[in-house]
């Protein structure tokens, strides 16, 4: 998968394995308890794993090609692995996720301890690819995809499944969001 595939809109928007990105990391938290890990790695043309969006309160660069985050609980991110052999591509996945309290049931993903809550799941590069151009639409409507609804990215897993066109998120629905958020806290 090259960057000519999928170039994203905003050079913040995408997290490399690479290093080459520079991350806005919160001080206030540490590598460690109640975080949740993933590890990424970039070797160019054979295994890609990366963050698409999402806000890591800790990066750590392990070699060259491999490096761990961490997200706090509460966060949410999309998570895109890619990998091909001699003959081609073999995997193509994207999950959108939501990184857990200690307390909460988890489900188990690859290069992700503890494991999180899937809120969309995608495998196959054109539905991969759909869902990255979903997620530059957000953005270009100017919300950051971290922080609107999960219910909106199971919609769209649902609808994406489905072979639907999913709703497009909608500042009114952000509105409903904010205050059905603010409600519960």
């Amino acid at each position: 998968m090259s960057q000519a595939q999928h170039s994203p809109t905003r050079q913040t928007a995408t997290l490399r394995a690479t290093g080459a990105q520079q991350l806005n990391v919160d001080p206030a938290h540490s590598a460690g308890a109640g975080l949740t890990q993933i590890e990424l790695i970039w070797d160019e043309g054979k295994v890609e794993r990366w963050i698409r969006f999402g806000r890591p309160v800790d990066d750590r660069i392990i070699d060259r090609q491999r490096r761990m985050l961490s997200f706090a609980p509460g966060s949410i991110f999309a998570f895109v692995r890619w990998q091909a052999n001699d003959f081609g591509t073999v995997l193509s996945r994207i999950d959108i996720l939501r990184a857990l309290e200690p307390h909460e049931a988890t489900t188990s993903i690859g290069f992700m301890r503890p494991g999180g809550e899937i809120l969309l799941r995608m495998s196959t590069w054109p539905k991969v690819q759909r869902v990255l151009q979903l997620i530059d639409a957000i953005e270009q409507a100017g919300f950051d995809p971290a922080d609107i609804c999960p219910d909106h990215w199971r919609h769209v897993h649902n609808r994406l499944s489905a072979n639907q066109d999913p709703r497009g998120y909608t500042l009114a629905r952000h509105a409903v969001w904010l205050a059905r958020r603010a409600l519960s806290s």
